[in-house]
Formats: structure tokens, C-alpha cells, sequence
């Protein structure tokens, strides 16, 4: 009898616990998402009025209609792909925090079982702030757990909500000990002491391959542009000086032919931004790959890439076809 009214006492503080700390989750959750939300529309608002003013000097200087609104067009659909691409970093952010935060989560919720709370409120109290994102998932397998669930079809639940494929494996990996009778708390310690093993592997190969990565960024950043720049320059300047050739009579035997050059100097302007912009994508995807072992967590680089090697590209082909101007008149 007295076994059963501390079961229900239990179950019972558990359930508080439960009901407090998911209404202050959510009041939190709230806020943080209409500050999120407050925060775009002053972005794109912000973006609209900026493209506007650029679109409407662009026209006053062309007076090109057609290339204004394309650039319009461009611009805002460019935002709705920033827009979109942020959403899926940020959920991918959001589960790497939870990898990262779920061996500490075992291990607090291994320590209040050896204190001798009961598996839903062992979970539940393990359910901290500082875990955020990952106490919203605590919160709702200690709540399925309550109403009535078995832990092992809670935890797999959880697993899948989350998807990530570390995260799952540590599930099914506690699963299976809970199934062949093993001392849960231990089991607990042993997976989050082997869960923060891997992060610090993962960790030092990263810094090991950090040259490598420093070497890709700054050949796609100021290698490659600086070269496009130089070519795209040359062939400029040979244009102009083989134009002034071609109509010349030219008596001695040479071992070459002077001839016209039949692409247009604007062709390679822009094959050369395109192939920069090309180059850089791929070179972040490739910089994830190498540093983290996911393609996504290049994608951060995409943006920062591009606007240097640009940047790069346009101020050594200004200086350099300054040079050439000065020097061959």
C-alpha cells in the first residue's frame, strides 16, 4: 500500500513538474519566434526599399526598363533563396546543438536515477534550459511516458523527430540494453561518456584538416579571381592591339598568324564571374565536407566567398587595367 501512494506521489510530482516546466518552454518559445519573426519583415523591408532605390538609379543611368525590372525580379527572388536556405541551415543548427547537448542530457538523467527518482521524473528533471531545443523533445517523451507509453517507443519517437542519424543510433543503442535487462543509470553514463569521446575525435580531426581548408578558401577567394582578373584583362588589351594590326600588311614570314579575336572581350567579363561564382559554391560545399563531414555545413561559406572573390576580382581588374592604360598608353 505504501508503495503504491509513493508511486502516485511520484507520478504526481512528476506531472507538475511537467505542466511547469512546458508553459515556461513555451512562453519562451513564443517570444523567440515573434522576435524572429519582427526581425525578417525589418529585413526584407529594409531589402525592398534598398533594391527600389538601386533599381531606380540603374534605370535613370540606362534607361533600360527591361534590365531594371530583371534586376528587380533577380533580387527579390535571390532574397526568397537566402530566406529559404537560412531556414534549412538553421534547422540543421538546430539539430547538431541537440547532438551536442545529448550527452550531457543522459548523463544528468543516468545521475537522478542512482538518486533513486523514479525513469519519467529522472527524465523530466533532466529536462534543462540549457538544453534548448532539445528539452522540448525531453519534455514530450516524459510525457508519453506518463501517459502511459513504454519508454523504449517514446525514445524512438523522439529519435525521429529529431533526425539526426547520431542521435538515433544512441537511441537504439539504449534501447537494446533496456531490452536485455542491463542497469539503466550505468548504461546511461557509458553511452554519454563514448557520445563526448566521438565529439572530441570529431573535433581534432577537424583542426587537423584546418590547413586544408584555409588553402581552399584562400585559392577560390583571391587565387582564382585575381587570375580570371589578369586573363580577362590580356585579352582586352591583345583585342585592341590585334584590331589595330589586322589591317596592316605585314611582309615579313612570321610562324604565327595575326588575326581578329572573335570573342568579344564582354563574353569573357562575364564566363569569368560566372565561373567565380560557380567555383565558390562548389569550394564551400567542399570546405564542409572536409572540415565538419556534411556538404551543409559549407553552405554557411556560400555567401562570404562569393562577395570576396567578387570583391577581389573587380578591384585587381580596375587596378590592373589601370596599369596596362598607363604603361601601353
Amino acid at each position: 500500500m505504501k508503495t503504491k501512494d509513493k508511486s502516485a506521489e511520484e507520478k504526481k510530482k512528476a506531472f507538475e513538474t511537467l505542466a511547469e516546466l512546458e508553459a515556461k518552454r513555451k512562453e519562451k518559445e513564443k517570444k523567440i519566434k515573434k522576435k524572429a519573426k519582427l526581425s525578417m519583415q525589418k529585413i526584407f523591408v529594409f531589402f525592398l526599399i534598398g533594391m527600389l532605390i538601386v533599381t531606380a538609379i540603374f534605370f535613370v543611368l540606362t534607361r533600360d526598363a527591361v534590365k531594371s525590372f530583371f534586376l528587380f525580379s533577380g533580387a527579390i527572388v535571390l532574397f526568397f533563396v537566402y530566406v529559404f536556405t537560412k531556414k534549412k541551415l538553421d534547422e540543421h543548427n538546430q539539430i547538431k546543438k541537440m547532438e551536442l547537448s545529448f550527452p550531457d542530457f543522459i548523463s544528468l538523467m543516468s545521475s537522478n536515477l542512482r538518486a533513486g527518482m523514479t525513469v519519467d521524473r529522472a527524465l523530466i528533471i533532466s529536462a534543462r534550459k540549457e538544453f534548448a531545443p532539445l528539452d522540448a523533445e525531453i519534455l514530450n517523451v516524459g510525457k508519453d511516458i506518463l501517459t502511459g507509453r513504454e519508454i523504449s517507443e517514446a525514445l524512438q519517437d523522439m529519435g525521429k523527430r529529431i533526425k539526426s542519424e547520431e542521435i538515433r543510433k544512441t537511441i537504439q543503442l539504449i534501447i537494446s540494453g533496456i531490452r536485455s535487462g542491463g542497469n539503466l543509470s550505468v548504461l546511461l553514463e557509458k553511452t554519454s561518456n563514448n557520445m563526448r569521446e566521438r565529439i572530441f575525435v570529431n573535433k581534432r580531426a577537424a583542426s587537423n584538416v584546418l590547413m586544408y581548408v584555409i588553402f581552399i578558401f584562400f585559392a577560390v577567394a583571391v587565387g582564382a579571381p585575381l587570375l580570371f582578373a589578369l586573363s580577362s584583362v590580356l585579352v582586352e588589351i591583345m583585342a585592341e592591339m590585334f584590331a589595330g594590326v589586322s589591317g596592316v600588311d605585314v611582309t615579313v614570314n612570321l610562324p604565327f598568324t595575326i588575326t581578329d579575336i572573335n570573342i568579344s572581350s564582354a563574353f569573357i567579363f562575364y564566363f569569368c564571374i560566372s565561373f567565380i561564382i560557380a567555383m565558390c559554391i562548389f569550394a564551400s560545399l567542399i570546405i564542409g565536407l572536409v572540415s565538419k563531414g556534411s556538404e551543409r555545413e559549407g553552405m554557411k561559406f556560400m555567401v562570404v566567398l562569393v562577395v570576396i572573390a567578387l570583391l577581389v576580382f573587380f578591384v585587381s581588374r580596375w587596378f590592373l587595367l589601370k596599369y596596362f592604360v598607363s604603361s601601353f598608353g
